[in-house]
């Protein structure tokens, strides 16, 4: 959302438009899921680390594709721009894929989403023509990070992570240039 207010149209829209948009991204995207998820993982009396198990992920993917789903139809009812419906659908994308997959396969969400963001700003690069470079470098920065961090916390193995970055890539690319 930050490079789309920086570097398009949408850069004209008055701070307090800004500011909404992102309050209530954050709502429906951050602050409900994981309070749903957290009640959810209450209810069971499970920890972070035994919610992350394959077989008990299914809940917070419907929970959290809901929200984001939610938050879509909310900025279509309220007939925002597509640059910015575009990155819900992304993340819809992303989620869906990693929710089917999660099936069979348990696939880092978090570096699926963080390849979500690599291959959003490639194809908004080309659609918008600037230059990426140093957010891309920026936001590689911050996949290795994260895909460190599953790791070390044990949550994926390196296919997982390396899995979950290249989906949220090539997703997130075809997504914004088709939609």
């Amino acid at each position: 959302m930050l490079a789309i207010f920086i570097f398009s149209y949408l850069s004209t829209y008055p701070w307090q438009a800004k500011l909404s948009l992102v309050l209530l991204v954050y709502l429906f995207t951050v602050l409900i899921p994981t309070l749903l998820i957290h009640i959810y993982r209450q209810y069971h009396g499970w920890t972070p680390v035994q919610l992350g198990q394959k077989e008990r992920r299914m809940i917070p993917y419907i929970i959290s594709i809901v929200c984001y789903f939610t938050c879509f139809y909310i900025m279509n009812v309220l007939h925002l721009p597509h640059l910015i419906t575009s990155i819900l659908m992304v993340a819809l994308v992303i989620q869906v894929l990693c929710a089917i997959i999660n099936v069979w396969w348990k696939i880092s969400t978090h570096t699926a989403a963080i390849g979500g963001v690599l291959g959003s700003l490639v194809a908004f690069s080309m659609l918008l023509s600037f230059n990426p470079v140093w957010w891309i470098f920026l936001t590689t920065i911050l996949s290795g990070i994260v895909g460190s961090s599953r790791i070390i916390l044990r949550q994926h193995s390196l296919e997982q992570v390396s899995c979950g970055l290249f989906l949220g890539i090539v997703s997130s690319f075809i997504t914004i240039l088709l939609i």
